[in-house]
């Protein structure tokens, strides 16, 4: 059976026929936020209920804990001077692996009351730090420490990188969760997981333009719904096409929002990267396991 499910001649373009879907680990118990590290040649990424970092080595597939515990690390991303910025749940902040490798907080607090549990995150070109802060941290006691929201809201905000400012700008969302812009950051996207907790919400990723300032956003427009699962973690290709998660695949949306292909993987799908020393290898972490397929298309700026 074929890896592809292809809708849409544009999907065709963006893969390798030939190429297939690698298991390359497995053993998490809820795989996430992979984060491809060129100076180390690793990927990383979270197995959140076991409260440990993973790593695999590209230079001999070996797979190891990078760290342990980590404060149920989330979400990842890479800044300007290629340090890891993490999403953690349990410590309920932003942190940043600097280059001595102790972890440094950026931020825990919006307005004097604590985060909920960040979740997912992105550096944008101003060096400004985006990430979405849903519950599910505090939920309950298996992907972090269970506690009342202080906030009392879901939010995703936006970190200044010089002022340390921290704004609430996406404040119309349930369960803020998978975010990414544009290649030239006139669009964000950001997936609403909120059908956990209001049955019937629409599992979606909405587009918001970004006004000129760079910071501030506009009204809400649908970009996907999704039929299998929600739309969890999900990337932006240097074309403008989502490589997002779901239940059953990683789904390809082009830019116009039409889903023309997908990858099949046999688990519920939370998130992938961009990967490898040309970039053009898909990492997906997907329930148990992280998986691997080479594709015909790179990160924006490649």
């Amino acid at each position: 059976m074929s890896d592809y499910d292809i809708l849409d001649e544009r999907f065709a373009a963006l893969i390798i026929g030939h190429a297939q879907l690698e298991r390359l680990w497995t053993g998490c118990r809820w795989a996430e936020g992979p984060i491809y590290v060129p100076a180390a040649k690793s990927v990383l990424w979270s197995d959140i209920p076991n409260d440990r970092l993973m790593r695999l080595d590209e230079t001999d597939a070996s797979v190891s804990v990078f760290e342990s515990p980590c404060g149920y690390h989330n979400g990842h991303a890479l800044d300007a001077a290629g340090r890891v910025v993490a999403c953690e749940h349990g410590g309920r902040r932003i942190s940043r692996l600097e280059a001595d490798g102790r972890w440094t907080m950026l931020v825990d607090r919006h307005e004097g009351k604590r985060l909920n549990s960040p979740n997912d995150v992105v550096v944008k070109s101003d060096r400004s730090i985006w990430f979405s802060d849903p519950t599910y941290g505090i939920d309950s006691h298996y992907e972090g420490h269970a506690a009342p929201s202080e906030i009392g809201a879901s939010q995703l905000y936006r970190l200044d990188a010089s002022s340390g400012e921290l704004t609430a700008v996406v404040t119309d969302r349930v369960r803020p969760n998978g975010l990414a812009f544009s290649p030239d950051e006139t669009i964000l996207y950001v997936a609403d997981t909120g059908a956990t907790h209001v049955p019937g919400l629409p599992k979606a990723i909405y587009a918001y333009d970004i006004e000129p300032d760079g910071q501030s956003i506009g009204a809400a427009r649908t970009f996907a719904i999704c039929d299998a699962g929600f739309f969890d973690g999900f990337l932006v290709d240097r074309d403008g096409n989502l490589w997002t998660s779901s239940a059953d695949s990683v789904r390809v949306h082009a830019p116009d929002g039409v889903l023309i292909g997908r990858i099949l993987v046999p688990e519920i799908v939370s998130n992938l990267c961009f990967g490898g020393p040309k970039r053009n290898r898909l990492y997906i972490t997907a329930q148990t396991s992280l998986y691997a397929i080479y594709v015909n298309n790179h990160p924006p700026g490649w």
